[in-house]
C-alpha cells in the first residue's frame, strides 16, 4: 500500500496505490521486511521464499520482478539494502544478492537458529537480531558482500529477552543499537555490549522494540506495550533514554527517511492498522504530521519512505 504525504495545507496521508508483491506474506515478530533506497525498494515474501523488487517512477510504483532465494534458504522476514546488494535474513539463511540484478553474491551464512528478526548493515559489518537471545555479527568482504563469517554476540542477562529491531549509526566506529523488551543497547564492531536503561516502569509496562536512526546519535524505537515511540541518544560507551511520544496504538515497525527529516510508524488500534508520519527536528524531537485513514486491514508488517 502506497501512501502519499501532502503538505500544501493541512497535512494528509491518503492511500494512493495498492499493488501485489507477487509473493505470499506470513511473517511475524520481525522488522525491516520492506526497504527503500532511492527510487528502488525490496520486500521479502515470507511464504514464497522470494524478495520482490519494486521501483518508483515519479508518483507511480511498480513491481519489477522477484528474486529467488538460494536452495534451502526459507521464509525471509527481513531485508537490508546497500548501493549494490540486497541482504536477506530468514529462518535458515542469511544471504546477499547483487542489487538490483538479483544474482546470488557472496557466501551464504546457514543458520541453526530459526529466530532471526531483523538484518541491518553498517559500513564495515552487518548484524542480525536473533529472538532467541543474541545478536549475530556478519562479516563483509571488501566488495560489500557476505564473507560467510558469523559471530554470535553474547548479551547480558538484563538485555537478552527477545532482541527484535536493529539499525546502524553510520559513523566510523559502526555502533549498532538493538533493543529488547527490557532495555536498549549498543553493540560495537569489537562486540562490546552497552545496555541502556529504558523508560520506567520497565517491562512489561514498557518495551522498546523496533529501531530507526534519527539525526546523528538519536534513536527512535517502537514501544509496544507503552504505545509510544521511545527516544534514546548514544555514544561510544552507551547512552541514555530521552523521552516517549504517545501513539494511539501499539507500534509494529518504524522507519526514518534518508534525509533524517521524517519518521513513519505502523501502529494497531481498535482492530485496525494505521500508518502515521512525524516530522523530526535537529534534536530528534517528533511533531505529528498526518495519520492515514483505516484501509480495512487489522495490521501492517513493514514500512519504508521514498522521497
Amino acid at each position: 500500500m502506497i501512501f502519499q504525504l501532502t503538505t500544501g495545507g493541512p497535512p494528509t496521508l491518503p492511500l494512493v496505490q495498492t499493488l501485489p508483491t507477487g509473493g505470499k506474506g506470513g511473517a511475524g515478530r520481525n522488522a525491516g521486511i520492506l526497504q527503500m533506497r532511492g527510487d528502488v525498494g525490496a520486500v521479502a515474501n515470507f511464504g514464497s521464499n522470494t524478495v520482490s523488487e519494486f521501483v518508483r517512477d515519479g508518483d507511480d510504483v511498480y513491481v519489477a520482478g522477484p528474486i529467488t532465494l538460494a536452495p534451502g534458504c526459507l521464509h525471509p522476514d527481513s531485508a537490508a539494502l546497500t548501493d549494490g546488494e540486497v541482504f536477506v535474513a530468514g529462518a535458515t539463511c542469511v544471504e546477499s544478492h547483487a542489487w538490483p540484478a538479483g544474482t546470488l553474491d557472496g557466501s551464504i551464512v546457514h543458520l541453526t537458529d530459526s529466530s532471526a528478526a531483523q538484518i541491518a548493515l553498517g559500513n564495515s559489518w552487518g548484524a542480525v537480531t536473533m529472538k532467541s537471545d543474541s545478536v549475530l555479527q556478519l562479516g563483509l568482504t571488501s566488495s560489500g558482500t557476505l564473507n560467510g563469517v558469523a559471530t554470535p554476540v553474547a548479551l547480558p542477562g538484563s538485555a537478552n529477552n527477545t532482541p527484535l529491531g536493529g539499525a546502524f549509526w553510520a559513523i566510523s566506529w559502526d555502533s549498532r543499537p538493538r533493543t529488547v523488551p527490557d532495555s536498549f543497547a549498543t553493540v560495537d564492531v569489537q562486540r562490546n555490549v552497552y545496555p541502556i536503561a529504558g523508560p520506567t516502569p520497565p517491562y512489561p509496562s514498557n518495551a522498546p522494540c523496533w529501531v530507526a536512526n534519527g539525526p546523528g546519535n538519536v534513536w527512535h524505537t517502537g514501544n509496544v506495550p507503552g504505545q509510544a515511540i521511545s527516544i534514546f541518544s548514544s555514544n561510544d560507551k552507551g547512552g541514555t533514554f530521552y523521552k516517549s511520544v504517545s501513539l494511539p496504538g501499539a507500534p509494529t515497525d518504524i522507519t526514518v527517511s534518508e534525509d533524517g527529516r521524517w519518521l513513519a510508524v505502523i501502529c494497531t488500534a481498535n482492530d485496525s492498522g494505521y500508518v502515521s508520519v512525524f516530522a523530526i527536528d535537529a534534536h530528534g524531537d517528533l511533531s505529528p504530521e498526518a495519520t492515514a485513514d483505516p484501509v480495512g486491514v487489522t495490521a501492517f508488517n513493514g514500512v519504508a519512505i521514498s522521497q
